[in-house]
């Protein structure tokens, strides 16, 4: 029994571990979505979490340790964010037919979900960092972080917020859409892309490659726009 606690007490802190439980998390959870075809509450972030906090309780291991493996992931949002260009550009020509649509539906869902985020916290009596490391909850992580330290945030919570987010616009854009009676796949895209980021931008290629498109558009432009909203905002209110 000891050696097996020694052997484990060195294996939980290589960073090689976490990242190959993390894979092997998703990679399983993906599998189980699939069985399911792709429900919206079968989502394989939530189902990934559910496999590695359990995990991470159990055999006591901090975030800090987890993150030393996890964050060869991490650095993979920046690529892919940056990938999002390509369906920008293969839709180029109905996004300038619709352009003021879309910046007007941008402006609005930027401005609504760092407001709401920031009264809804302050009607609760949240402490002030909280209330700065919820803000930018609505944009992608490699943005949301930077926004977060910069304003005196906690990036870790802000992490968990956005991924939180992330997953519960994942799960609810579908069944609310269609109980709006919403059929157009760019606005349902677009949707989820400027709420949910890049988890709900995943949901949406798994729907509709349009919705898809027109999500990682909307999240794209959203990490700009609130990079520069959501401190003002802050400010403001």
């Amino acid at each position: 029994m000891n050696d097996i606690t020694d052997i484990w007490s060195y294996l939980s802190a290589r960073p090689l571990l976490w990242l190959t439980a993390t894979l092997a998390a998703y990679a399983f959870a993906d599998w189980c979505s699939a069985r399911v075809a792709r429900k919206p509450w079968a989502n394989p972030v939530l189902l990934s979490v559910l496999l590695i906090a359990p995990v991470l309780s159990f055999s006591g291991t901090d975030y800090a340790t987890y993150f030393e493996g996890a964050q060869f992931i991490h650095f993979l949002l920046g690529p892919a964010t940056v990938a999002l260009a390509l369906p920008l550009n293969d839709n180029m020509e109905t996004i300038r037919r619709a352009k003021a649509s879309l910046l007007a539906a941008l402006f609005v869902g930027s401005v609504v979900a760092a407001t709401s985020a920031i009264l809804i916290a302050k009607l609760l009596g949240l402490p002030d960092v909280v209330v700065l490391s919820l803000a930018p909850k609505s944009t992608t992580a490699p943005v949301a972080l930077g926004i977060s330290e910069a304003l005196g945030g906690l990036p870790t919570l802000t992490a968990t917020l956005v991924i939180l987010t992330g997953i519960i616009g994942a799960i609810t854009i579908t069944p609310l859409m269609d109980a709006l009676g919403i059929r157009d796949w760019r606005a349902r895209g677009f949707a989820v892309g400027v709420a949910a980021h890049g988890i709900g931008t995943a949901r949406a290629f798994q729907v509709n490659p349009v919705a898809g498109a027109y999500a990682g558009i909307g999240m794209a432009l959203n990490a700009v726009l609130t990079s520069f909203l959501v401190p003002v905002l802050v400010g403001w209110l």
